[in-house]
């Protein structure tokens, strides 16, 4: 049986929040602003891809945000990256793809540095970008009334 919002919020996985088109319109901002920073061509490709990967972050974020929860401190991304499923209903290739790119991210920022490639980064770049067009249409759908200005 798979597990609901409901459910990781009993098991601490989550706690409640309730957002507000303010917050909403802010995180979205920064999805924005890092999708225009990860296209930048003179940054490396670790940078680049660290970017994109904070800008997919912010949008499911956003959606988590709208659906009532927010995501605990112990695991935070991993969560977040995983409530796609129930949030915009993402398919598991998705959340596996951006799940490998958190991973990858996680490496190169604590371990390793330079083992990111041009390829990897512009992968992450058009995955923000997916992830970032699927919150928009789902929160237009499920939550118009958090997009008005």
């Amino acid at each position: 049986m798979k597990m609901s919002l409901r459910d990781w919020l009993e098991n601490d996985w989550l706690t409640e929040h309730r957002t507000s088109a303010g917050e909403i319109r802010d995180l979205l901002k920064a999805v924005e602003r890092d999708l225009a920073d990860s296209r930048i061509s003179a940054l490396s490709p670790d940078w680049r891809l660290s970017i994109a990967y904070n800008a997919a972050l912010q949008a499911a974020t956003a959606a988590l945000a709208a659906a009532g929860y927010r995501a605990s401190r112990e695991s935070h991304h991993y969560r977040v990256v995983q409530s796609l499923a129930h949030t915009i209903e993402a398919e598991e290739s998705l959340i596996a793809r951006f799940d490998r790119f958190r991973v990858k991210r996680n490496i190169g920022t604590y371990e390793r540095s330079g083992m990111i490639s041009d390829h990897e980064a512009d992968e992450m770049v058009e995955l923000a970008i997916e992830i970032h067009e699927r919150v928009k249409g789902w929160l237009q759908k499920e939550h118009p009334d958090l997009l008005r200005t």
